[in-house]
């Protein structure tokens, strides 16, 4: 068995490696032209770090975070030379993440006595909210797990429609109504349901609304307090969905919803499609959530449990 775990683990990193793979090209070249030419670590390659990790979509506040921590080691030893900066930079990068919160999770798994565990998930329209919970139900089956879907995202005809293929594409049911529906209404409807079915998981999605608009944020807050009048846990678990491939943009989102509902967790998706996956560092580094899933493929296996570990070393390994 230990075997199948290393070889399944193996594969994973590989999907990793892959995933990251356009990231890790810019990322590389970008510290590679800040270094070019020097034989120490002075304030001009410094300089030019900050400029790629800024460029690399790591944030500042992040950034800065760094660069302190690797100028206090440069200080400690005055003849550090480039050659070593890389691997600093990757102990650094490390340490900044693993202060950062962990879901303390591994794999697809659900808390002990947290039976049906309800996950919300929200997110805007077009970061990949649908697909994010079609691959989360496809992965919990995977794992053993028995899923029901709740497509509580009444506001948009294809949403449910969407939500619906996903249902047959991964064999889970679903509990949806009329487009227009009270989107409480189905939430409860879900969670009852499940609850009845003793499901282990249920996944309900939410209208991919935007962010500025504080009465569509009063509908999230209206689907937590339904749910809890069947379960009064619910939601175990308020999943937020952002879009890696916008850098900067996704950092933006997290700030305005966690600052208006309460969000959990955090799956950043399509990192597979774009250098800017330098946003994990800066999101895993600035809230106080953790980075639970990442997205770095199309296949259905493709959604992963973060490690921060393998994140760093597929970030800045050379191979592949």
């Amino acid at each position: 068995m230990s075997f199948f775990n290393k070889l399944f683990s193996r594969e994973k990193k590989e999907s990793l490696d892959q995933g990251l793979q356009k990231t890790k090209e810019s990322f590389l070249n970008k510290i590679g032209r800040a270094i070019a030419g020097k034989s120490s670590v002075d304030t001009e390659v410094l300089d030019n770090l900050e400029e790629a990790l800024v460029s690399a979509d790591v944030g500042v506040d992040t950034t800065v975070k760094i660069i302190d921590r690797i100028e206090k080691r440069v200080s400690k030893d005055k003849y550090l030379g480039t050659g070593e900066l890389n691997k600093i930079l990757q102990e650094e990068i490390a340490s900044l993440l693993v202060d950062a919160p962990d879901s303390g999770f591994r794999d697809f798994d659900i808390p002990a006595g947290k039976k049906p565990y309800v996950i919300m998930v929200v997110g805007v329209n077009g970061v990949g909210k649908t697909t994010t919970i079609g691959k989360l139900a496809y992965n919990f089956k995977k794992a053993g797990k028995s899923v029901l879907l709740g497509a509580a995202d009444t506001f948009r005809a294809a949403a449910v429609d969407q939500l619906s293929i996903w249902s047959d594409r991964v064999g889970v049911p679903i509990v949806k109504q009329a487009m227009g529906s009270d989107p409480g209404a189905v939430a409860f409807d879900t969670v009852q349901s499940g609850a009845a079915r003793e499901v282990d998981v249920i996944i309900i999605d939410t209208a991919g609304r935007l962010h500025n608009k504080a009465h569509l944020m009063d509908e999230l807050s209206k689907i937590k307090r339904v749910m809890k009048k069947v379960l009064p846990e619910a939601p175990h678990e308020v999943l937020l969905v952002l879009d890696g491939s916008t850098g900067q943009n996704a950092l933006e989102q997290a700030k305005h919803f966690t600052a208006t509902t309460e969000v959990t967790a955090l799956a950043i998706t399509k990192l597979d499609g774009t250098a800017k996956g330098g946003v994990v560092l800066a999101i895993a580094n600035q809230f106080k959530i953790p980075v639970k899933y990442i997205g770095i493929g199309e296949k259905m296996e493709d959604l992963q449990v973060f490690n921060k570990e393998e994140f760093v070393d597929s970030l800045f390994s050379m191979n592949g």
